[in-house]
């Protein structure tokens, strides 16, 4: 059995790194099969000594981030246990670092993981960034809030936001309305994340001025967009011809971002996704920045990240399988 003590400067250190009803602490001990008692400032971890020591660490790393001010929550926790694991830690105090953007309501957006920092580093060193990840890494409202920055900054005139309307085993046709109502559901997403960074009537006021656009990638043909800051979403469903018109659509002063995640593809078998074709064409040319995110970048409900390592998982298991049904044909 061993022991580490770890010291807190103020006790709200404490109250925060616990959490309510104890729920960050709790983690750490089923992690890593420690005991953790406190009394006052100090906390002590016991343990076999690995676990003990990892126990620590993440500790340390939680302390560290409360002492910056971080709300701590269980993201940041799993987050931490994960660095931790991978002998990251000592990057830890670099998960609290600068707001990009602050919401209507006050609340300050910052990059949650290291993964998304490189991200967001890369969008304001690049004229054009290129963001890959599965769902939930934040690429899309990371992406809104570097926009809204960018134009409360002034140094953009417009925001534009633009998505290709795949039809996800749905037909556009049966739906009511008008070509702007069929495709207005494609495009929520980026609305909710402009309502939630700007508030309705701020939103209302910019887009009747023409500051900011919320379109289908249909639109963007024909155009050139100057001070502009562009976001296409949802990028993996572009065919290769509407991934380079999109790209040629580029203006002085403006700058791009595209996001997507390769293993949603709602185009049909015999169209390569533009997005691939994108990454692979314009990986080493100067000021652009290509961005992988993973699911250790995940910021929604921990089971997602289950979901996509199962996923993940299921797909190395079945391409295997298939080459032998295939190896079995040719024999034949």
């Amino acid at each position: 059995m061993s022991e580490r003590i770890i010291n807190a400067e103020r006790i709200e250190q404490i109250i925060n790194v616990f959490g309510s009803f104890d729920e960050n602490i709790k983690r750490i001990e089923q992690t890593y099969g420690v005991k953790i008692t406190n009394r006052g400032t100090e906390l002590k971890v016991s343990g076999d000594e690995e676990a003990a020591d990892k126990g620590a660490r993440a500790i340390e790393g939680l302390m560290t981030l409360a002492a910056k001010g971080e709300a701590i929550d269980e993201q940041k926790v799993r987050y931490l246990i994960d660095l931790v694991s991978t002998g990251n830690d000592d990057k830890i105090g670099e998960m609290a670092k600068d707001v990009v953007c602050i919401t209507a309501k006050g609340k300050p957006i910052k990059a949650k993981t290291l993964g998304q920092q490189r991200y967001m580093k890369a969008i304001g060193k690049n004229t054009i960034t290129i963001g890959v990840g599965p769902a939930g890494t934040g690429k899309t409202y990371l992406a809104v809030a570097a926009a809204v920055a960018a134009f409360r900054a002034k140094t953009v005139n417009r925001i534009i936001l633009t998505r290709p309307a795949v039809e996800a085993g749905e037909r556009l046709g049966f739906l009511p309305g008008d070509l702007q109502n069929k495709v207005d559901p494609y495009l929520r997403p980026l609305y909710d994340a402009l309502y939630d960074m700007l508030g309705a009537e701020t939103y209302q006021k910019y887009l009747e001025r023409g500051n900011i656009e919320v379109a289908p990638l249909a639109y963007m043909r024909g155009r050139t967009l100057d001070d502009s800051f562009i976001i296409l979403d949802e990028a993996q469903n572009t065919t290769r011809e509407q991934m380079k018109m999109f790209l040629t659509r580029l203006g002085f002063g403006s700058k791009i971002v595209i996001t997507g995640d390769i293993t949603q593809i709602d185009l049909p078998s015999d169209k390569t996704s533009g997005l691939k074709d994108a990454v692979r064409i314009l990986e080493n040319i100067p000021d652009i920045a290509i961005c992988r995110l993973t699911a250790s970048d995940v910021v929604r409900h921990a089971l997602v990240q289950r979901i996509i390592a199962a996923y993940e998982t299921g797909e190395k298991k079945t391409i295997p399988s298939q080459k032998k049904v295939y190896r079995r044909k040719q024999e034949k």
